[in-house]
């Protein structure tokens, strides 16, 4: 599906699109949560936001010299932190900063040459590419904007029926 850097690029160009086109949104519809006692619409875009920031800051350096990559967080415990963060900011602080975060993410990988996109590297014992990790967190971001999609368009079916 996304077989190069400016394919990977191109998607999160579009990313902060969609993201752009929340703050349209209701208070409401930004509340919702995705599926009973699931994330909202406003955790799920919060939380994308320290991963991409994680990737910049102690993946991307790291991964083309001879040094052990850092530890990764706790996965559970940076996801509940975001969404924790989620709850008490506005909806435009939380796009704005997905915005800021994700544009770093990208003028990083514009950094890295082509041919570094298919070098080796491991994390712990699983050996990778950059793109296929990078191409990883696309289908991430995928599944999660899919999520939202339908929760929105679940929201405004509810409505108007409830308006009838």
């Amino acid at each position: 599906m996304y077989h190069d850097k400016h394919q990977i690029i191109s998607h999160y160009e579009r990313s902060i699109v969609f993201v752009e086109s929340l703050a349209n949104i209701t208070e409401e519809q930004w509340r919702t949560p995705l599926e009973p006692g699931k994330w909202t619409v406003a955790e799920v875009i919060g939380h994308l936001t320290p991963w991409d920031e994680f990737v910049v800051k102690q993946r991307l350096p790291f991964l083309f010299i001879e040094e052990s990559l850092p530890k990764g967080p706790d996965v559970e415990e940076m996801n509940a932190s975001a969404a924790r963060d989620c709850r008490t900011q506005s909806k435009e602080e939380t796009i704005a900063n997905f915005i800021k975060q994700r544009q770093q993410l990208m003028d990083a990988l514009y950094q890295i040459v082509d041919k570094q996109w298919q070098q080796p590297f491991k994390i712990g014992t699983t050996e990778l590419t950059l793109h296929g990790y990078i191409a990883s967190l696309v289908e991430h971001d995928l599944y999660h904007f899919s999520q939202i999609q339908k929760v929105l368009k679940n929201v405004e079916t509810i409505k108007w029926l409830s308006s009838k």
